[in-house]
């Protein structure tokens, strides 16, 4: 049991999809969701507003989906429903907030949707929490 377990042969695709989420999802919080947090917590009206949607509101939503949906999917669950707003987010970094940047600097936001778009695919994969409830 304890053989097969370890046997990347047996279960590539799951360690993959549970390395991209720790990854991913970790640097998102740490890197993203953190760092938003610090910088716009006391003046969420200086956060950029995209979609029309208000400054604060923006930067709650983003704050939201970098922070809880990145938790969910870093523990993997909820995971589908949880990289939507990921996906979302990261759509509109690449069309609306750097659209008219260099590819530097949409490569960033188009390497973690890369991802999201790929674990959605995959699904959360055998070590998740979602697997332990099918």
């Amino acid at each position: 049991m304890l053989r097969r377990m370890f046997s990347l042969a047996a279960f590539s695709a799951d360690w993959a999809v549970l390395l991209l989420r720790l990854v991913f999802c970790g640097l998102v919080l740490y890197n993203h969701a953190f760092v938003k947090l610090a910088l716009f917590r006391d003046s969420p009206e200086s956060f950029p507003d995209p979609l029309g949607f208000g400054a604060a509101n923006s930067f709650y939503l983003v704050l939201f989906a970098e922070m809880i949906c990145g938790a969910l999917v870093l523990i993997g669950l909820f995971t589908r429903w949880a990289l939507i707003p990921l996906m979302i987010t990261m759509s509109v970094a690449v069309l609306r907030i750097h659209w008219e940047n260099d590819i530097t600097d949409k490569e960033l936001p188009l390497l973690y949707l890369a991802v999201y778009a790929a674990i959605f695919l995959l699904g959360p994969g055998r070590f998740s929490i979602d697997a332990r409830f099918k």
